[in-house]
């Protein structure tokens, strides 16, 4: 059965929405537009008007393109407003055996554990490391016997001011929203390898006018962070310093920025004001400029990622994706900086369809968020909804039914495990917690009823009794006699 999905990057320089059909697990890419972004700035929504006539131009060239009509989207949010909060949830297991809706009740109750300010809200629940027992770093807890589970989250967060603008800009050009996913960890998703993510690996997209750092280690994302500071900067440096036209120092960048070489040659360029009039500037102050903001944003990167604490524990290097690695030299650059830890620039994954345009570093995050949307998440994940998503190729529960939430309701599940597990193929669609609670209540009165008649049946009989010989030297006798009589 083959499953139509669209997912939109919404950038600060350009808006990318992507459409894909899923055929049996294989993403095949069937259409896609691409237009400059208006009303985002530094990963903000600073005009909803002007931003949802972009999100809205590009959705209809990706619909031109793909014959399809869909409208649902996987979207992204920028890490301009984005934090992350470490949790613990812990959670006895009754049956000791560990289905998906003991990992969702722990992953919830490390949720509800955690301090989340009022005025943010929940992007992800990303668990990282689960205990079962004693038994430490757990990949995966599905199925394995045990009386305890315990589960370390890393919780991604937003302001609900900025997240409700974004979603206003989206809604507007008539999208309906079916996920929301940080831009960073889908610029991981989309770049990363299997080894890579086996060892640690940290991931840095340098954009337009921000870049993000994703660290993934163990089984999910375990820290993310920001900075303003994109390739725009150098074509806004190389404006001021060549006093040209941002177009044309854009144009300069792309042409001339080699960050190996540098050349003497001599180049004419228009003025800012008086485009009939060129100036002559030397390569080499092109050089300069670019190389002096290249490895400015490179340094702040890197103490980034020393502040992360988590430096030790990338032992695949470092993925650097994004506009800026266009730049000729720029491996060699951040090798330098970064010291002994081994870095590889990298455009998206292959999947099926990829229009030559698209491979390009600059789409990672349009591609991950893609791929997102199929399924290509972490192991286990909560999501903006609230909802467990996990991949499903070995686990047969469905929690699609239950719609768990913070507060009470967390209170309920765990009361909840004094009474006997049933399967959640029983309940109807569209149950909630409190009716499963319910159910299981109900069920669990009716069993103890019918086993109660069932001791009441045959618990003792008379006619079980030995046969006592009869004959008045038997002091039982009499009593024998007179106890069949009266049952």
């Amino acid at each position: 059965m083959s499953k139509t999905i669209l997912a939109i990057d919404i950038g600060s320089v350009k808006i990318c929405a992507i459409i894909a059909e899923i055929n049996n697990d294989r993403i095949s890419i069937i259409g896609h537009g691409i237009t400059k972004s208006q009303g985002v700035k530094k990963g903000v929504i600073t005009n909803i008007e002007q931003a949802s006539k972009s999100i809205k131009q590009a959705v209809a060239d990706a619909k031109r393109i793909s014959g399809t009509s869909i409208s649902s989207a996987t979207i992204s949010i920028s890490n301009a407003y984005a934090r992350s909060l470490n949790s613990v949830g812990i959670v006895n297991i009754l049956h000791k055996d560990i289905s998906i809706k003991e990992i969702n009740r722990v992953i919830q109750a490390a949720l509800y554990n955690a301090n989340v300010p009022q005025e943010y809200e929940v992007i992800h629940v990303l668990p990282y490391n689960f205990k079962v027992d004693d038994q430490d770093f757990i990949e995966n807890p599905f199925n394995m016997n045990a009386s305890r589970m315990e589960a370390d989250v890393n919780i991604i967060i937003t302001q609900k001011s900025s997240l409700n603008n974004l979603k206003k800009a989206v809604r507007s050009a008539g999208i309906d929203i079916s996920g929301i996913v940080l831009n960073g960890y889908a610029s991981a998703i989309s770049t990363m390898g299997e080894d890579e993510k086996e060892l640690g690996v940290a991931v840095i997209d340098i954009g337009g006018q921000t870049s993000n750092l994703i660290i993934h280690t163990g089984n999910s994302v375990r820290y993310n962070d920001f900075l303003a500071v994109g390739s725009n900067h150098i074509t806004n440096d190389l404006s001021m310093a060549l006093h040209t036209p941002l177009k044309i120092a854009e144009n300069v960048k792309i042409r001339h920025g080699n960050l190996d070489e540098i050349s003497q040659d001599i180049i004419e360029l228009p003025i800012i004001g008086d485009e009939n009039n060129r100036n002559e500037v030397s390569l080499e102050i092109v050089h300069s400029v670019i190389l002096s903001r290249a490895e400015e944003t490179l340094m702040l990167l890197s103490k980034l990622l020393y502040k992360s604490n988590l430096q030790d524990q990338i032992g695949a290097g470092i993925i650097l994706t994004g506009g800026m690695t266009k730049l000729d030299g720029i491996r060699d650059l951040a090798q330098e900086i970064f010291g002994d830890i081994p870095v590889r620039i990298a455009q998206p994954n292959e999947i099926g369809g990829l229009f030559d345009e698209l491979k390009d570093p600059i789409y990672s995050t349009a591609i991950g968020l893609l791929l997102h949307g199929a399924g290509k998440h972490t192991e286990y994940e909560i999501n903006n909804n609230n909802d467990l998503l996990y991949k499903k190729n070995s686990k047969s529960e469905d929690l699609s039914n239950i719609q768990l939430g913070m507060g009470s309701e967390i209170d309920e599940i765990d009361d909840s495990i004094n009474q006997p597990k049933i399967d959640l193929g029983d309940i109807e669609l569209g149950g909630t917690v409190k009716e499963l609670q319910q159910q299981r209540r109900l069920e669990y009165t009716m069993e103890r009823e019918n086993d109660q008649k069932d001791r009441r049946r045959t618990d003792f009989s008379i006619e079980d009794l030995p046969e006592i010989p009869t004959g008045n030297g038997n002091p039982f006798n009499k009593f024998a006699n007179w106890a069949r009589q009266l049952f």
